[in-house]
């Protein structure tokens, strides 16, 4: 029970500790919550929930050490008011769902069922993201906080085929010998969705591809896949040593390279049979020797809601030089990855030659350029080139100038942007990072002899792993210039994964090895073993600026191999890291410096000391007790003689190495003891050393960071530093739609968490837009009371382009450590797929009405109108001649009405109804029973009915967003039209002075009249059916903003003339009965008497009739 307690204290106390917005990098993320969409939740396991066309139905219980303490804090909870809420989030959506407060007596978990369409109404196959979930206690408060993922199963593309002959454990067990590499390849927008292929021997034939929905975290629940006669099928059967070389899985499409070709997948949107199917790639001139060294390079971007000008490149290069009868040995092509175009444009007479190597090329979808990577091993060069590309093909002159690179960068192997953002590494011996599209590259990391073979990424924490051929295994955040080595990998075949959330995994034939240490999110590097010390063997001179800050100084002996003078050095690397001393001390490295001077010193850090270094004392180094003397003894050498004040002071073998410091003046590493009185030392700062000067003891001190005896000092990552918060925002990868002539704003803040570090007065956030040209952003930093950073940035449409980027926020003092150092938000200069204009009725009928078809209003008349099976509104020659081609209420089992003149007949076209029999086959959905949209209008049963006549009806129109509504108002002028070219209506509107020029250019340009929809009033002298169809003009918003609404409009009096010939007609009788009348009474004639006598005479026949007849009975 004091354990029950303890956590609702801790609750309380963390109900003050809540924003509008998650702070990330606050600490390690927990697993409080143990949660799951198909069967009873597990402890301590990832929470992975699937999306089927189903019900979601969750069941998440509060992790504890017992199942009866699990109830007790269920009960107490819920008790309370609280039940944990669901937030399910993409890059343009957020849902917040709550869990059901009411418990059942032998229940432990709570329960929520949410109906897919509350999730989302589509149920098409595209390329959907995968959503994170986040559960926490109660909604707005950061509180046991748990994140997982929540995967469309119905519409995630590759999942809906079968991929070849499916393999037993029994099957795929039998080719592990043969392996010896393997390739991942993962969905672009759900990182969970991936496929693992083997790459075998030449002792071993075929093609081995593991499917996994779950970001392989369980080998057991990766489903293995036999393509072998699938892709014989193309090659033909009597080709052996067939494997796979790379894999990559677009938006929409698979693409395998084997040894024996290239193999693309059809679309995987439209399954058309139950096994995928494949077409082959022809290469002229490449055989198996060249595909078996052959690369696919991809730039990966997640293209869910898909605009038209997002479109999928993927290149495939050889490692050899192009002959005279090849066009080129690097080949791109663009979705649907049809026809190949070489990577090289055709050179033109008299222009300068390529390279002679291609490493790589590139597609920048965002600058519409590719860029090129060449590399010649004769003269020891690499050069980076960027082109334009128009009509998708590279021009010939380059957009920049050309990058030529160090000639250290000696072994390049490739390139590769960071997904979903502009960050472009070039990496091999060297890591170089371009912000700009390949204009300009910063030299991120060193390797020298040790070459970087793979890059591994995450979108999600913006990690990325390089990992070299010696198996060192190092991390950087994207955008971030510093980096750390992080462990080491001694597995000859394996390779690594990032899934959705960014955890990372290492892969092998046999078994997956997935990050346990789920308590820290984004930092899982557990696979790796202990951080390492990322020292090195060599010592250090420290040299005291303040009592704050120091230098150290990396000591190179004179007598070093130029080969191995690299090793003794500080790098990039070590900038932002923290150096310890065995004894005391730690100092967070601010800066990394490289010089020639002074001798002996190549390389230095300043540091911020966070916690002072400790000296040496008397018993560890008995020249302490001595007065020192300082002379020079060569260029750079110094000779320090101790003047003895006691017996046993004395220089020793182990004081080499030591650094002598004297506040005020330069320090002194001792390299060699001459005697027990004299050494030889060199100095940090030779201006500051002054020769024949004498120190008195205690006022000279004696630092141990050498190396001959066990390194003193070593060096670890920085724990973060930093507090990153969103406002109002949670997802780090937010998507935003900004239209012509609109802006939006992000606002975040960057909290420092550096504790015995002082806080800079520069901006903590750096800001970089993947393509400046396409947007207008302005950013604004400013540090509050608390010395947070706090940071808006305005992003606004100027030019009439439509087109995406990505705008990096980078803190650039983070540690690697730290969950979130980049966010990554793209801004589409484009019109959103949420946004969309709908007609606002005078009236609203509520839905319930809708299905009954009875809306009265006060004066007793039904508002709402159900039209007659097979409906066709009138045309211009008559009610009783359609002449649209829509039909409404559409029923094709049942006669069409109005169809008798040859012009109807030869009208009328189902749509949703076409080649069917009944209307049960047309599968109207309730969506588009109630659509007012003229593609459905087979399926509109029921329609808004008013009296004639129709006048001055408001036309009421709204933009809805995901930002909410606006009235539409100028500039955004509209045209009418009546979908069945109907007439009998007019429109009045009032323009302003400002309008008129602007209205008078549209309508010469569209053929059509331009109105204001401010004051937009509709009248109607016709009867029945009215079909509009309102659109805002072009050159005012990217959008098609279209809608329709129908009016019905019914008691409509007679037209002319029929009204006037029944008025005529009804005239001229009662003046025929009035006349007659006259004349009956000027005659003396009485109808009465005359009516009387034929009565009377009919009488007395019929009684005649009656008595003749009685004799035949």
């Amino acid at each position: 029970m004091e354990l029950l307690l303890l956590y609702i204290i801790i609750l309380l106390w963390n109900l003050f500790d809540f924003s509008s917005g998650v702070i990330y990098n606050k600490g390690d993320m927990e697993k409080h919550f143990a949660c799951d969409s198909q069967g009873f939740p597990q402890k301590n396991k990832i929470i992975k929930l699937y999306l089927s066309s189903d019900d979601l139905k969750i069941e998440c219980f509060f992790q504890s050490e017992s199942e009866l303490s699990s109830k007790e804090f269920l009960g107490v909870f819920t008790s309370g008011g609280l039940a944990p809420s669901l937030g399910i989030i993409n890059s343009t959506y957020t849902g917040i769902f709550h869990f059901n407060l009411t418990l059942f007596s032998d229940r432990i978990y709570w329960l929520i069922n949410i109906p897919r369409e509350n999730i989302t109404k589509n149920t098409d196959i595209a390329a959907v993201e995968e959503w994170l979930v986040r559960i926490t206690l109660q909604h707005g408060l950061n509180i046991y906080t748990t994140e997982g993922t929540l995967l469309d199963n119905v519409r995630e593309p590759i999942l809906q085929w079968d991929l070849g002959t499916l393999m037993t454990k029994n099957d795929i067990t039998k080719v592990y010998p043969y392996v010896v590499d393997l390739k991942v390849a993962k969905c672009p927008c759900a990182n969970d969705v991936a496929l693992l292929g083997f790459i075998l021997n030449t002792t071993y034939n075929g093609i081995y591809i593991g499917l996994s929905f779950s970001g392989f975290w369980d080998y057991n629940d990766t489903v293995w896949y036999n393509l072998t006669d699938t892709i014989y099928s193309q090659v033909g059967e009597e080709h052996t040593e067939l494997s796979v070389v790379d894999m990559v899985l677009t938006n929409h499409f698979l693409v395998i390279l084997t040894s024996l070709g290239l193999f693309v997948s059809g679309d995987l949107r439209y399954p058309s049979y139950s096994v995928l199917t494949f077409s082959r790639a022809d290469f002229c001139g490449f055989e198996r020797v060249d595909y078996v060294k052959g690369k696919l390079w991809y730039n990966e971007k997640c293209f869910a809601n898909r605009e038209h000008f997002e479109v999928d490149y993927v290149t495939i290069t050889f490692e050899r030089n192009r002959t005279l009868s090849e066009s080129s040995s690097c080949f791109y092509t663009k979705e649907p990855f049809r026809e190949w175009f070489p990577c090289l444009p055709h050179i033109l007479k008299g222009m300068k030659s390529f390279p002679s190597t291609l490493v790589t090329f590139l597609v920048d979808q965002e600058h519409s350029a590719g860029i090129y990577l060449f590399s010649n091993q004769v003269g020891h060069s690499t050069i980076a080139s960027v082109r334009i590309l128009k009509n998708n093909k590279p021009g010939l002159n380059p957009k920049f100038p050309l990058f030529v690179f160090p000639s250290s960068f000696s072994s390049p192997v490739g390139m590769v942007f960071h997904p979903r953002s502009h960050f472009l590494y070039a990496y091999g011996n060297q890591v170089w990072l371009s912000i700009d599209g390949g204009n300009t590259f910063e030299l991120l990391a060193d390797f020298h002899d040790d070459i970087i073979k793979n890059t591994y990424h995450s979108f999600y924490t913006s990690d990325i792993t390089f990992v070299s051929q010696s198996g060192n295994v190092y991390l950087t955040k994207a955008g971030l210039r510093r980096y750390s080595k992080i462990g080491s990998i001694s597995d000859n075949i394996f390779t690594l994964y990032y899934d959705h959330m960014g955890f990372i995994h290492k892969l092998t034939p046999d078994h997956f090895e997935p990050d346990v240490s789920l308590t820290t999110l984004g930092n899982s590097r557990g696979i790796f073993g202990q951080p390492p010390d990322m020292g090195f063997e060599t010592a250090l001179a420290p040299q005291y600026i303040s009592l704050k800050e120091i230098i150290f100084y990396a000591y190179v002996p004179a007598n070093e191999p130029q080969g191995n003078i690299y090793t003794k050095k500080f790098s990039n690397m070590h900038l932002g890291k923290v150096i310890h001393s065995r004894k005391t001390g730690t100092a967070y490295i601010r800066k990394v410096l490289q010089h020639n001077t002074p001798e002996g010193f190549l390389s230095s850090i300043i540091a911020e000391v966070i916690n002072p270094f400790g000296i040496e004392e008397a018993n560890e180094s008995s020249c302490l007790s001595s007065s020192l003397s300082i002379n020079q003894a060569g260029n750079a050498s110094y000779k320090l003689t101790l003047q003895s004040q006691s017996i046993n002071s004395s220089f020793q073998d182990p004081d080499v190495e030591k650094t002598v410091v004297i506040p005020g003046y330069s320090s002194f590493l001792i390299t060699r003891v001459l005697d027990a009185k004299n050494a030889l030392a060199i100095a940090t700062m030779p201006e500051r050393a002054l020769s024949n000067m004498s120190f008195q003891k205690d006022s000279w001190f004696l630092y141990n960071l050498g190396h001959k005896n066990g390194r003193m000092w070593s060096i670890y990552a920085k724990p973060c530093n930093y507090w990153f918060q969103q406002d109002h925002s949670l997802s780090l990868n937010v998507l935003k739609y900004i239209d012509l002539g609109k802006s939006h704003t992000l606002k975040v803040k960057v909290i420092p968490n550096t504790k015995g570090v002082r806080t800079l007065e520069i901006p903590l956030l750096k800001v970089i837009v993947g393509n400046a040209n396409l947007l207008e952003v302005k950013a604004e930093g400013s540090f509050d009371d608390t010395d947070s950073y706090v940071m808006k940035i305005s992003a606004a449409s100027k030019a009439l382009r439509q087109g995406s980027t990505s705008l990096a926020l980078v803190i650039w003092g983070a540690s690697t450590e730290c969950f979130v150092t980049t966010v990554v938000p793209t801004l589409k200069n484009s019109c959103s797929y949420l946004k969309s204009m709908h007609h606002i009725p005078s009236k609203l009928i509520p839905l319930e009405d809708w299905i009954s078809g009875v809306h009265k209003d006060s004066q007793g008349f039904n508002m709402i109108k159900t039209l007659p099976i097979n409906y066709r509104p009138p045309s211009n020659m008559g009610i009783a001649i359609p002449l649209t081609d829509n039909f409404y209420h559409a029923d094709p089992s049942k006669p069409i009405p109005r169809n008798l003149f040859p012009k109807s007949k030869r009208s009328g076209k189902f749509k949703q109804c076409a080649n069917m029999s009944t209307r049960e086959e047309c599968n109207c959905t309730n969506d588009q029973k109630f659509s007012h949209a003229v593609a459905f209008s087979d399926c509109r049963e029921k329609v808004p009915r008013f009296k004639f006549p129709v006048t001055q009806y408001p036309v009421s129109l709204g933009i809805y967003s995901e930002n909410g509504r606006i009235p539409v108002e100028t500039p955004y002028l509209v045209t009418m039209t009546e979908v069945n070219r109907r007439e009998n209506w007019k429109l009045q509107h009032s323009v302003p002075e400002n309008v008129k020029k602007l209205k008078n250019y549209l309508e010469s340009h569209l053929n059509a009249p331009v109105y204001n929809p401010l004051g937009l009033n509709l009248s109607i002298k016709g009867s029945e059916l009215f079909h509009f169809r309102v659109s805002v003009v072009p050159g005012v918003t990217f959008c098609n903003l279209v809608e329709e609404f129908q009016i019905y409009v019914d008691e409509v009096p007679l037209p002319f003339p029929g009204h006037t010939l029944i008025a005529v007609a009804a005239a001229v009788v009662l003046g025929g009965l009035i006349f007659t009348a006259f004349m009956f009474q000027i005659r003396n004639i009485h109808p009465s008497d005359i009516c009387q006598k034929f009565m009377t005479r009919n009488k007395v026949n019929l009684s005649n009739f009656s008595i003749n007849q009685m004799p035949h009975r």
